[in-house]
């Protein structure tokens, strides 16, 4: 017998705790005292109460106090039916987007609570794998004294209207980004063109264009390489070049390779890293995505102490489309930041405490081809005080590694009926608007957020916060091994799931508040 059991089998002696649950326990390292958190469906006594504390300070180290609290929990059709709801669309976001609260049934029979999802044929797959009603009748067990079974019942299903209708007193404007470009100087040929360019377009914005156009930048790369091609007159095969260049004009970097003519080969050879070029050529389509194809080198460079101009961003919605942000609400550690002080520097702040599960490691466009956002977990917190959540999977066109399912206990098949990344960017914009972001080793998910936000006209330029720069600088001399998330989250005594978005981000948000607690200020 575990020693959870063991303690239960002794608590459960007692007359007022017959079916008692063990809830939750939160350990105080500072005070040194854990408490006990129980649920009994049963009225007891102070008497109960007392051989409870007795029990409990059995089962602590000598230098912990114990403390025990007791709550009466009766289960109640309608409370269940709420909470059951709220547990689906907080941990299988992508199942809830087909469910509403009135589709869970609850029916207590006998002493046990039979739950029931009525869903439409097509939506039956994501909830009759046994995840999801094994999970909820596990966490019924951890809050509800009682026996709890689950199934799924498919009904027919009428559409919703109230999606469906649009509000067309007030609809959000379309947004044509504008295609930035600025003017080419000493244009001077070398591969010759069939006119002559004025304007080069900014590299970030070259895939909006159609037809021939000139992007303009100083060579980061060029490397000359040898192929065997077979001549289509003579049959034989014969060697010919091509390079591969790379250019930056400041605003972004392009990758492409350039076929030279016989009579520019010359010339061509003799550019190398910081010349600057034209080069002159259109979009093509590869694998669903366009890529660029060099017709032409010329050289030529933008004005003297160009600095490119910011994009423009798309406007923040109006409303939120697909997340809806909802209140934030803490289960497993209840009543906590009820009590707790809030730090003076948070006063009048609006904080988005936020992190990813992701793919892969790629967060930035140099380091190859980027990973793929597959969960985004956030909440906000406004002077200090966690006010609401923003959870959701994304969907991904690509079949999750064995690693990342390992690490992320994410599934394939939960990302199914999830929301598009343009969605999901579209709606965090909004949830950020006016918010310092924070994250634990921040750079790495800000890097995914500027990227995706910016494919889908959406530029992310929010402050920004590390908690493991905070914890370095604040919690330098209290023996830490590391300070990886829960390594501190150990130390302040929270208790989540790592490597799910959202509990990672909530608990990062009360690691945040202790840290700029004891710094006293926001290093800002």
């Amino acid at each position: 017998m575990d020693r959870t059991n063991e303690y239960l089998r002794e608590i459960r002696a007692i007359d007022g705790l017959k079916n008692a649950v063990l809830e939750g326990i939160c350990v105080y390292k500072r005070q040194k005292i854990a408490e006990f958190s129980l649920i009994t469906d049963r009225s007891f006594t102070k008497f109960d109460e007392n051989d409870a504390m007795e029990i409990t300070q059995k089962y602590l180290p000598a230098e912990f106090s114990a403390k025990v609290k007791i709550t009466k929990r009766l289960v109640d059709e309608e409370l269940l039916q709420e909470c059951i709801f709220s547990f689906v669309t907080d941990t299988f976001p992508a199942a809830a987007a087909f469910l509403k609260q009135r589709d869970v049934k609850v029916e207590i029979v006998g002493g046990v609570a039979n739950f029931y999802f009525e869903v439409a044929t097509d939506e039956k797959s994501l909830f009759d794998t046994g995840k999801v009603l094994d999970a909820v009748c596990a966490h019924l067990s951890s809050r509800y004294c009682g026996r709890f079974m689950g199934n799924v019942r498919v009904v027919e299903k009428a559409r919703d209207q109230s999606i469906l209708l649009e509000d067309t007193s007030e609809k959000e404007e379309t947004f044509v980004s504008e295609i930035r470009t600025f003017p080419i100087e000493d244009y001077k040929k070398i591969d010759g063109a069939d006119s002559v360019p004025s304007e080069a377009v900014y590299v970030a914005d070259m895939g909006c264009m159609d037809g021939d156009f000139a992007v303009c930048g100083a060579i980061t790369f060029i490397e000359e390489k040898k192929y065997v091609k077979q001549d289509k007159k003579t049959g034989q095969d014969v060697e010919k070049t091509r390079y591969s260049v790379s250019i930056s004009d400041g605003s972004g970097m392009l990758r492409c390779t350039y076929f030279p003519k016989k009579a520019t080969e010359e010339k061509i050879k003799e550019l190398q890293s910081g010349d600057y070029i034209v080069i002159i050529g259109a979009n093509e389509e590869f694998n669903g995505h366009p890529s660029f194809k060099a017709g032409k080198i010329n050289l030529g460079h933008p004005p003297k102490d160009f600095t490119p101009k910011a994009k423009e961003s798309k406007p923040v919605p109006k409303y939120y489309h697909t997340v809806f942000p909802e209140p934030y609400v803490d289960y497993k550690q209840a009543g906590f930041f009820d009590v707790a002080e809030k730090p003076a520097a948070l006063k009048g702040k609006t904080v988005v405490v936020f992190d990813l599960e992701t793919t892969g490691l790629v967060s930035q466009p140099s380091m190859g081809k980027m990973d793929k956002i597959i969960e985004v977990g956030a909440v906000k917190l406004v002077d200090g005080e966690i006010c609401e959540k923003f959870a959701t999977f994304v969907a991904c066109p690509d079949r999750l590694s064995q690693k990342i399912i390992d690490l992320t206990g994410i599934h394939d098949e939960d990302l199914i009926g999830a929301p598009t990344v343009d969605k999901v960017m579209a709606d965090f914009f909004k949830f950020t608007e006016g918010a310092i972001l924070v994250g634990h080793n921040v750079n790495f998910d800000y890097g995914f957020i500027r990227y995706y936000g910016k494919d889908n006209g959406y530029i992310f330029s929010n402050p920004s916060l590390d908690t493991v720069t905070l914890a370095q600088q604040e919690l330098a001399g209290v023996g830490l091994a590391n300070y990886k998330l829960n390594t501190i989250a150990e130390y302040y005594g929270f208790d989540f799931n790592h490597h799910r978005a959202f509990e990672d981000a909530a608990t990062t948000a009360k690691i945040f508040v202790e840290l700029i607690k004891k710094r006293g200020s926001l290093p800002l």
